[in-house]
């Protein structure tokens, strides 16, 4: 069985072991794919996995014995699902690997737009401290979070994830999500959308991107926050007008952003929010601990084993 990885660097880029996927078959690994390069590449294949690789008509159209595509995350709009479907092709994604890492990760952004611990590193780092007639010194209010609202849009195993440790911080926490869970501990209340922007002091995205949650935080949204809130998107970068939340932190609509995902990515050196000093973004790792990619790397190992078997695991179709 030929195995073809045509975009293996994200999930790989060297401090995890690929030896178990090696094992399953005739393995080829790829860092990167271009276009030109991929119908040599995918040759005979009949198991091939992407992570951000576009297969459409025209790359099944190279791909004449290809049964079976895994996507090395859980997001796949990438896949024509509609071509594979046409062309008999199973598809399954990968689910639940990163939520630790992913919370973790919210949470980091959080702390880095209320600490401001990348500010006082570099004043501290340039002298200042040393310079400072008092012991300390701070520019900023520090605002803890033990009572603040957290606004969680999306109720699935993240979300309920960062519930859980925005609970150990003390925090309220409300929830809006297409289906209500009946099982809430204390501390956390389901809320209209309205309700939660007017209320929340921070909003998470947790949501999937559909033509309902597109462009959620957008200026309409966006002006009936407080002030003093921050958003922080770890989902996906069409939950939210750029524009509009640019304007929004620019003319003090709310407090500070936290990013992960862009529209576009990677996003282009002219968006201005990649330099507004309230706005604090990195470069889609949310997902990407090591412990979270090797556990990608066992569901794929997974997802062979059990095609091999005649079963497919998480099947999308």
């Amino acid at each position: 069985m030929k195995i073809v990885f045509l975009d293996a660097y994200t999930n790989n880029p060297g401090d995890i072991d690929f030896g178990p996927l090696t094992l399953l078959g005739d393995i080829h690994i790829f860092e990167r794919t271009t276009i030109d390069e991929l119908a040599d590449r995918v040759k005979d294949v009949e198991v091939l996995i992407v992570n951000k690789f576009a297969i459409g008509k025209s790359e099944i159209d190279l791909m004449p014995h290809l049964k079976y595509i895994i996507v090395a995350a859980t997001g796949y709009n990438n896949i024509s699902i509609n071509d594979c479907q046409t062309a008999g092709i199973f598809v399954s994604n990968i689910r639940g690997y990163s939520t630790e890492s992913v919370t973790q990760h919210v949470f980091a952004l959080i702390l880095a737009l209320t600490n401001k611990v990348n500010y006082y590193d570099k004043e501290v780092k340039n002298g200042r401290w040393s310079r400072s007639p008092d012991f300390c010194f701070y520019d900023h209010s520090l605002p803890n979070l033990a009572g603040k609202t957290i606004g969680l849009i999306g109720w699935g195993d993240i979300a309920k994830s960062v519930a859980m440790v925005a609970k150990a911080f003390g925090m309220k926490i409300i929830i809006h999500s297409r289906t209500m869970d009946s099982d809430l501990t204390e501390g956390m209340t389901w809320v209209g959308r309205e309700d939660l922007f007017e209320n929340a002091d921070i909003i998470s995205l947790h949501c999937s991107l559909t033509e309902d949650t597109k462009e959620i935080i957008n200026r309409t949204s966006l002006k009936l926050m407080k002030p003093t809130s921050f958003v922080i998107n770890t989902g996906r970068g069409g939950l939210v007008n750029e524009n509009d939340l640019f304007y929004a932190i620019d003319h003090g609509l709310i407090a500070g952003v936290g990013l992960d995902v862009m529209t576009h990515e990677p996003p282009h050196v002219t968006n201005p929010l990649m330099y507004h000093a309230k706005v604090v973004i990195t470069p889609h790792i949310a997902w990407a601990s090591q412990a979270a990619r090797t556990k990608l790397l066992n569901s794929i190992c997974d997802c062979i084993r059990s095609y091999e078997l005649g079963k497919v695991l998480n099947q999308i179709i």
